[in-house]
Formats: structure tokens, C-alpha cells, sequence
């Protein structure tokens, strides 16, 4: 598992780029997420890039952002145009977006025809600078839950539309991760890892909550201290058979308190379960 920190974890932070690469390279982290905003505030330092970031032993593995699926066709292309601009720039091969912002029971069919049908283009646009577009599993978006992703990726029928398997997200749908992961795996090229510690508190991951400042944090957990069994998701993504599963890009998205603390004891329990060692043991 290639393993990154995400920007967005330090989003109510003063820290900078270069000291976050300088971090996650002594926490033996092997890449960073960066989100959408962060990117586009740094155009005004171009020293920092794909070269720079890769002294570090970095990479950036996926940009983050949220693309404008309702506004006019000229809007979109130019804010995916600009994306790519910026993914290039610092060597991601993917941009992570929602499929749009409603949920896939209330969504009509001219509706979910419509979101197909924007979806293809940017998945068009994208394949002419080599770059994947990657659908969060997300609730309150179409893809939530496997088989409205199922449906979603063949309407669009792009192979450069995949998957962000965020585990989570998955478990609130009500589906057993593991087999959903086996049901969506030839689509899924990131996740997302983070956790809640019980049904209750589900709620703190809603956007308007996690990207405030003074937003509840009530709930959110290190990675195997809360309901969802990362123990048993994270051993079989390191044991299958597929080594691409194996080698999967993943990011640790912390939303809480005590960013640098909680991050580098979960990766370091992550890197005892691939050794065959038990996390919650130690």
C-alpha cells in the first residue's frame, strides 16, 4: 500500500508545503494528497512541484477538488482544463471529484442522465492530458452506495473514470467493505481511510462540519480505534492475491485534532499489520 497524508488534514493549520513534505518524509510517508484549493494557491510558487517534491522521496498522489458538474459547459471545461494544468504540474495522475450532490434514490433519470453525459466529457477532456478521473464513494452523491457506482461507471463507459474507494463512506451505505471492494476492485485506483467510532456521530463528516473551524470533531477516531475493522480491511488489501491491490494508493484522512500525532501511530500500525503483526496488540 502506498500510503500519503492528505493537505486538507492541516487545512485550519499555518504550516507550509515544504513543511509538510519534510514531515511525511521522516514519518515514512511515500506520497501526499493534495487538495484542490491548496494547489491552486501555490501557482504563485512554482519552485514547488513534481522535481521539488520528489527530493523528498514524495509524490503527490491524487489532487482533490470539486468540479462544478451543474455550470455551463465553457465553466466546467475551463476549472477541469486548469486541474489538469495543475495535476501536471505536480505529477498526479488523478483528480478526485463528487458525483454531483444528490443522493442516488432522489436522483431522476434525465437527472442521472445528465450527470452521465457531463461526466463522459470530463473524462474526455482529462484523456487528452493522460489523467483519470476518480468518483468519490461518497453519501448524498450518486455514488453511494456499490450498485449506483456500478451503474454510474457503465453509463459513462470511460475507462479513464474510476474509483475512490473511500471505506467509511461504504460502511454507512450499509455495505460489508470487503465485498464491496472485491465488487467495485477493477475500478477502484485510491482510498480513503478514516474512521468514526459508532454510527452516531456520522454526521461529523458532512462538508459543512469538517471544514469549519469551529466545527464538532465528536466521533472521529485514529484509524483502528473505531467501528469500522480496518484490522481486517487492511490485511486483505495487503494479503490478495492481485498485486496492484497490493500496491494500492491510500490516504490517511484525518479530520481531527492532533494532525501529526494521530497520522504517524497510524501509519505506523498500518506497517505492523502488512507485517503480519497485530495493530491493536501493541
Amino acid at each position: 500500500m502506498i500510503l500519503s497524508i492528505c493537505t486538507i488534514s492541516f487545512r485550519h493549520q499555518l504550516v507550509s508545503v515544504e513543511h509538510l513534505a519534510k514531515w511525511a518524509q521522516q514519518n515514512h510517508f511515500q506520497g501526499i494528497e493534495l487538495w484542490g484549493v491548496h494547489a491552486k494557491n501555490l501557482t504563485s510558487q512554482p519552485e514547488y512541484n513534481k522535481d521539488w517534491l520528489a527530493d523528498y522521496g514524495l509524490k503527490i498522489t491524487m489532487l482533490s477538488d470539486y468540479l462544478a458538474l451543474n455550470a455551463t459547459e465553457a465553466k466546467l471545461q475551463k476549472q477541469v482544463e486548469h486541474l489538469c494544468y495543475l495535476a501536471k504540474h505536480w505529477g498526479a495522475k488523478k483528480i478526485r471529484t463528487f458525483a454531483g450532490s444528490e443522493a442516488s434514490a432522489n436522483t431522476a433519470e434525465h437527472s442521472f442522465a445528465r450527470l452521465a453525459k457531463t461526466l463522459r466529457k470530463v473524462c474526455q477532456w482529462m484523456s487528452r492530458h493522460d489523467l483519470n478521473l476518480v468518483i468519490e464513494t461518497h453519501p448524498h452523491t450518486y455514488a453511494d452506495s456499490v450498485p449506483a457506482t456500478t451503474r454510474l461507471l457503465q453509463r459513462v463507459a470511460c475507462d479513464n473514470l474510476q474509483i475512490n474507494f473511500d471505506a467509511l463512506h461504504v460502511w454507512e451505505s450499509k455495505s460489508e467493505i470487503i465485498p464491496a471492494f472485491e465488487a467495485l476492485k477493477q475500478d477502484i485506483n485510491h482510498l480513503h481511510l478514516k474512521n468514526v467510532s459508532s454510527a452516531e456521530f456520522l454526521s461529523v463528516f458532512s462538508p459543512a462540519n469538517v471544514y469549519s473551524a469551529s466545527g464538532s470533531r465528536e466521533g472521529i477516531v485514529p484509524l483502528f480505534d473505531g467501528a469500522v475493522n480496518y484490522q481486517e480491511f487492511i490485511t486483505h488489501i495487503s494479503q490478495h492475491p492481485d498485486k496492484s491491490v497490493r500496491n494500492i494508493e491510500a490516504s490517511l484522512e484525518w479530520f481531527g485534532d492532533d494532525c501529526k500525532k494521530t497520522l504517524a501511530r497510524d501509519r505506523y500500525l498500518i506497517q505492523q499489520l502488512q507485517q503480519c503483526r497485530d495493530p491493536l496488540a501493541i
